[in-house]
């Protein structure tokens, strides 16, 4: 086969699957090509949350068949997954590998030479196990790995395909964990937990560990400096949890809970398990216990049947509350989704309306927040992309002084700047430019600033 080439699609379990991927193909013998226009193999592992995910995913598949007519192409990933007939009839796809048989692709690719428009997907109900390998260079974040330890989800939102592409809730054993957390920690300053539902590892039957309690081990266990919780659903979110993220300084200060909608209506016709006020709850336990600590969001917008009245009651729900930042998503139809079939979808025109609405509240309360951190000293890591550094409390700074990656290092935070950064190091005279605040766009709301997490 030669060489391969793995390019992910999407969020960070794809990343950490593609992760896992990439290893069991070096394990074959395989030798990984510096770019796709050069690899004999070309795997895309694929994500399907959106219709705009799925036309990036098909262009993708014609340019690298355009620009490399012998690679043999591989799609798999959630796409695959919902639908493989349709991957399976665009030229240049050789096989088509759902989630249901990622962790046989390995052996797929290097035994015998399949037809054109091999599928192999199955029940995805019936997966146990999944891939799992950390993802210690994803968007060039390399000075921060992910390890996601959580696979599937069990919820059933009305318009979430996940469930159907991902399978059900499923733990990587804590063992593992602790196991995988100990590498890291001996290269690492940092690293993020993350799943496609978090907050329910460790609840299948018979299992008494929490997340909470498998965190303990963490730092009982391993000399990880600071661990990072992705995003935790509102319930998931215990006393028992927050008191933790609270209490240990080894853990970011850092609370991630979808929303989706501040409108109770919204939030029945979503078959989301909370309401507003318990949502509030939680959120305003996290800022009473930690007072500086990032509180983010996903809210979507333009759900089937959102009323003028439901936004706006969502809009003031989140002005509300204590938010460092916001995931802002507009609603895209998704096959197989109950939502996907109501007959009230939202104008497009309406949709990019209010997604631009909470953009700009989001923006405006991000500001807020690096504004009073302006005259503080806060514990960060330093990233892989020079002069910049990630504090625990999710802020990005541009360093004074260049600093080598994956240092722990204290900052005194001097000004809010431009740019992408968002806050700067304070040095000993500032520049007009270091001392000016600025309302640049707010770390955390931008697609492209989104990733660290």
């Amino acid at each position: 086969m030669g060489k391969y080439f793995v390019q992910n699609f999407g969020c960070r379990a794809t990343q950490a699957d593609g992760a896992a991927l990439e290893s069991q193909l070096a394990a074959k013998g395989l030798e990984v090509a510096d770019d796709r226009a050069v690899a004999d193999l070309v795997v895309l592992n694929t994500c399907t949350v959106t219709q705009a995910a799925d036309d990036d995913v098909r262009q993708t598949i014609r340019r690298v068949h355009r620009e490399n007519p012998t690679a043999r192409i591989l799609v798999t990933g959630c796409y695959a997954q919902r639908a493989p007939q349709e991957l399976a009839a665009m030229p240049g796809v050789e096989w088509v590998v759902g989630n249901s048989h990622k962790t046989q692709i390995a052996n797929l690719v290097t035994l015998g030479t399949p037809y054109h428009g091999n599928i192999h997907v199955g029940d995805i109900f019936a997966q146990h196990d999944f891939l799992s390998a950390p993802v210690e260079d994803a968007a060039g974040d390399r000075t921060r790995p992910n390890l996601k330890i959580q696979d599937g989800c069990n919820n059933r939102c009305s318009f979430c395909i996940i469930p159907f592409v991902r399978g059900r809730s499923r733990s990587l054993p804590a063992d593992q964990v602790v196991a995988q957390v100990r590498g890291l920690a001996a290269r690492y300053r940092e690293a993020v937990l993350s799943g496609i539902n978090l907050g329910r590892w460790g609840r299948e039957p018979g299992s008494t560990l929490r997340l909470a309690g498998l965190i303990r081990r963490l730092l009982g266990e391993t000399e990880i400096e600071r661990l990072r919780l992705s995003s935790v659903e509102p319930m998931d979110f215990s006393d028992d949890l927050l008191g933790l993220i609270t209490e240990s300084p080894r853990i970011a200060k850092h609370v991630h809970a979808p929303l989706q909608s501040g409108s109770d209506t919204v939030l029945r016709r979503m078959h989301r398990k909370y309401r507003p006020r318990h949502y509030a709850d939680r959120v305003m336990k996290a800022r009473a216990w930690m007072p500086d600590a990032a509180i983010g969001a996903d809210v979507m917008v333009g759900f089937p049947g959102e009323t003028d009245a439901e936004f706006e009651d969502s809009r003031q729900f989140i002005d509300s509350l204590p938010f460092t930042y916001l995931h802002v998503f507009t609603y895209s139809e998704r096959p197989g989704t109950p939502a996907a079939e109501s007959a009230a979808q939202v104008p497009m025109k309406v949709r990019k309306e209010r997604n631009r609405i909470l953009r700009d509240l989001a923006a405006a309360k991000n500001l807020a927040f690096r504004e009073s951190m302006v005259g503080r000293t806060l514990s960060a890591v330093t990233l892989h992309e020079t002069g910049t550094a990630l504090t625990g409390n999710y802020l990005k700074v541009e360093l004074a002084t260049p600093r080598e990656p994956n240092l722990l290092v204290d900052l005194e935070i001097g000004a809010v700047g431009y740019g992408a950064a968002t806050v700067i190091e304070r040095v000993s005279e500032l520049t007009p430019a270091h001392s000016t605040l600025s309302k640049c766009s707010p770390f955390g709301v931008s697609p492209a600033t989104t990733a660290l997490i």
